[in-house]
Order: structure tokens, then C-alpha cells, then sequence
């Protein structure tokens, strides 16, 4: 090892919600715990989250902020970084990252997703804004009788589509390909969605608003759309150790939220097609607790 290489009981890879909050358990366990994180968590891109408990809204990056302060006060060590290689050294783990190693007794994966977003004047190149959603049980109450739309296939896009219909009645599918003759038109039919062709052109006209252009011309102004395109999931420093995925790429847990790999966990988004706050803090309850467990007692 090197003279910059650092030696800790569990190295966290990711810093948003699970990540952090798996902190914040391990530092209050009074373990020595790093947290490398390359600030691009996805709920740093919540305007204002309605469902987390006890908030009557609270934005994502404000949310992330108090995560940190508090991680940091029970002890956590916070770096900024990429942890850009993950590999085992006679039963440890060794990670690189910027110029500098950490070698740690477990490794906690909180890595998330990216959710793949369509072009859109305007609007930042990786959206989200306030009328560019991806999350409609996080915030489809706040959509509540407003024009939404839904990008995506029959199925996935039709799917998220049926559910905001629980909170509007206009509710439109803009769909790629052909939209006759299955189950799924069926559904959305019965419904009353409005199908439409593909988006050839999206654009932010204000902070509340959006226009869709379709490939036949047609021209429908929204209050809101949902992207239905697909994510990359982050899973790859652990299924180059050898973890086992799911076709989709998030990593397959045990109960103690243990991927495949020997000391190697995993939480939030990186594991769950559920992708909510509540669900990633959870995981980072079980994950952190099992950890402590697992690791020579720490007697005062």
C-alpha cells in the first residue's frame, strides 16, 4: 500500500440518500467510516419532494446538505471524488479514487441510476426541472388535474402513464412505432389516454410549462412530462468483483442487503426498481447495522 492509502471499516460509495444515512448509522456505531462521493446523486435533481416524512416539502439538494452536516457530525469522513477502480487484496477491499487508495474491511455500493432524458430546449442536458419529472409516485400528487404527458413505449410508458391517471384525467402517451392492436393500447384506451405519434421537438417555455411537437406536427403544451426512456444503473464496480444483476443491471441483496460478493453491500436506487427516499434510508439502516455487526466489537 502506499503511504496516501488510508484504512477504514467500511467505504461508502455514493453520497445520496442511502449512502449518507448508512453514514450516519456507522458513525453513530462509532466506526471509522469514508464516504467518496462524485456528486451526481439523483436526488439532487428533486425540486421539492412532497412524500419525504415529516416535511411538508423539502428540496433535494437542501435534503442532501443536512444528510452530510449530519454524517459529519457523528464522525464520517466525506471526499469528494470518483471511485473509478474496485478490487480485493487478501481480504480486503482497495479502492482508487483521484490521486489517493482506501483499503476497508466492507464496502457499502450507493452508487444510484441515471434516467435517460430526451432533448429538450431549454432545459438543462440532464434534466430534471419542474416539469420534467421521471418520478410520479414521488410527485405525481403535485400533477393533481394539470395536462401531463408520458414519453415512452406502450408498455413502460403506458404503464407510468396509467398511474398519473390517478391524479388527471389529461394524461398523454407519446409514443414511438406502431400503437395498434395490443394489450397495452387496449389499457390506455380504456383509460382515456390520448395516444400520440413520437416527440420530433420538446421545448421549455417557461418554468411551468412545456411544448411537445410531434413527428406528424402536431403541437400539445403540457404542464408536465414524465420520461419513460430506460436508466443506467451504476452497478459496475461490483459486477466487475463478480456480483450478480438482474437484466436491468441492479445488483441482486440478501435480506441483510449482502450482493454476492463477500463483504460487498449495496442500497438505494443501485438495487430497487422502487426508486423513493424511504426505500434507499432502509436499506441503509440494514446495510449499516449489519456491517457493525459483522465487524470485531468496539467495547468503550
Amino acid at each position: 500500500m502506499s503511504s496516501q492509502t488510508e484504512s477504514v471499516d467500511c467505504l461508502i460509495i455514493g453520497g445520496g440518500p442511502a449512502g449518507l444515512l448508512a453514514a450516519v448509522y456507522l458513525g453513530r456505531y462509532c466506526r471509522h467510516v469514508r464516504v467518496v462521493d462524485a456528486g451526481e446523486s439523483r436526488a439532487a435533481k428533486i425540486p421539492l419532494s412532497h412524500n419525504y416524512p415529516g416535511f411538508f416539502g423539502i428540496g433535494g439538494r437542501e435534503l442532501l446538505l443536512r444528510l452530510r452536516e449530519q454524517a459529519e457530525r457523528y464522525g464520517a469522513q466525506l471526499t469528494s471524488g470518483r471511485v473509478t477502480k474496485l478490487r480485493k487484496d487478501s481480504g480486503k477491499f482497495v479502492a482508487s479514487y483521484l490521486d489517493s487508495q482506501v483499503e476497508a474491511t466492507f464496502v457499502l455500493l450507493a452508487t444510484g441510476l441515471v434516467d435517460h432524458c430526451p432533448p429538450v430546449d431549454g432545459a438543462p442536458a440532464d434534466c430534471p426541472s419542474d416539469v420534467i419529472r421521471f418520478c410520479p409516485i414521488c410527485d405525481g400528487y403535485e400533477a393533481m388535474d394539470r395536462r401531463v404527458g408520458v414519453l415512452g413505449d406502450l408498455h413502460s410508458g403506458g404503464k407510468k402513464a396509467l398511474f398519473l391517471r390517478t391524479y388527471t384525467k389529461d394524461v398523454s402517451l407519446f409514443v414511438a412505432g406502431d400503437s395498434k392492436g395490443t394489450d397495452d393500447t387496449r389499457r390506455a384506451l380504456e383509460a382515456e389516454l390520448t395516444i400520440f405519434d413520437a416527440p420530433k421537438r420538446i421545448k421549455l417555455n417557461t418554468a411551468d410549462q412545456v411544448t411537445i411537437e410531434t413527428e406528424s406536427g402536431l403541437v400539445q403544451k403540457l404542464d408536465a412530462i414524465y420520461p419513460a426512456l430506460g436508466c443506467a444503473v451504476r452497478s459496475e464496480l461490483a459486477t466487475a468483483l463478480g456480483a450478480s444483476s438482474s437484466e436491468t443491471g441492479t445488483l441482486l441483496v440478501d435480506d441483510h442487503q449482502r450482493t454476492t460478493v463477500q463483504g460487498l453491500y449495496a442500497a438505494g436506487d443501485v438495487v430497487t426498481d422502487l426508486h423513493q427516499l424511504s426505500v434507499a434510508f432502509g436499506h441503509a439502516a440494514v446495510a449499516a447495522t449489519d456491517v457493525h455487526n459483522r465487524l470485531p466489537r468496539n467495547y468503550r
